[in-house]
């Protein structure tokens, strides 16, 4: 660590890596809500917040738990079609409130093209949200639906290993060759609840 009179010592969440100054604060001097993404191993938050001098206001949230308890879904809540129902979710929760525009806040880590935080982007999109964004760094819809999933769990020929990969699914009562299907209807559901 650098030492003497004139090192400065990074702010806290700077030191620990949770969040990145300088990209914070230009997203804050655009003055626009900004839509928060977060993806977690387990879980996806989706967040519309508000900036503020005492800090963030969040106006509008949604957690991909809310799919299960409220909804039905019986796949992992960590996954890309979870992301993207979570985001249709904020979205639409967003709509309800008044709220038609956004910015994107990636937070401190870079993401892949057609990675869960842009399947997220692509839920709150489809809700009628404003956020600019380039097309091609969206999922494809066949990896929104749970598509290469069920294909993965087709391909596996050995019960044992297809057990091992697989057992939140089936624990929960679901095959994932059924993914795609049961995505369409908890997405029905959602889309009836907020229409």
């Amino acid at each position: 660590m650098a030492k003497g009179p004139r090192y400065r010592v990074p702010f806290r969440r700077r030191r620990e890596g949770k969040t990145n100054y300088y990209r914070r604060r230009e997203l804050l001097k655009s003055g626009e809500l900004r839509f928060v993404f977060r993806p977690t191993l387990s879980n996806a938050i989706a967040q519309f917040a508000k900036a503020e001098p005492q800090g963030d206001r969040i106006l509008v949230s949604a957690v991909s738990r809310e799919l299960v308890r409220d909804f039905g879904w019986k796949a992992p809540c960590g996954n890309l079609p979870a992301a993207y129902l979570t985001g249709l979710l904020a979205g639409l929760k967003a709509r309800k409130a008044g709220i038609e525009k956004a910015i994107l806040d990636v937070g401190v880590k870079k993401p892949n093209p057609g990675s869960r935080v842009y399947a997220g982007l692509k839920g709150a999109l489809d809700a009628g949200i404003i956020i600019p964004h380039d097309p091609e760094i969206l999922p494809d819809e066949s990896r929104i639906r749970g598509e290469h999933i069920a294909d993965f769990w087709r391909k596996i020929g050995d019960p044992e290993r297809r057990e091992r990969l697989f057992s939140q699914y089936l624990k929960a009562g679901l095959s994932p060759g059924e993914l795609p299907k049961h995505f369409e209807e908890v997405k029905e559901a959602i889309l009836k609840a907020y229409s």
